[in-house]
């Protein structure tokens, strides 16, 4: 899948025929063009955001729990 997005994401488009015939094995016809639309309307807001120098604004800041590092984890033997 993660092909599949790279290929999307260059320009010109150019998605292989390989990497579509993979998809086809594990995804149906509805699965695809969800998929598609999702890779595509991401590349949509991301163009957009670079055109007009859109940066994050932090909103998620403290949203979420990090792992713990190794070296802060504590083992239990």
């Amino acid at each position: 899948m993660l092909h599949y997005a790279e290929e999307m994401t260059r320009t010109p488009v150019d998605v292989s025929d390989n990497t579509f015939d993979h998809l086809k094995q594990q995804f149906d016809n509805r699965q695809l063009v969800e998929l598609t639309s999702c890779i595509a309307w991401e590349n949509y807001r991301a163009r957009f955001d670079h055109a007009f120098g859109c940066e994050a604004e932090g909103f998620l800041e403290g949203a979420y729990c990090p792992a713990p590092s190794m070296s802060t984890a504590t083992h239990h033997d």
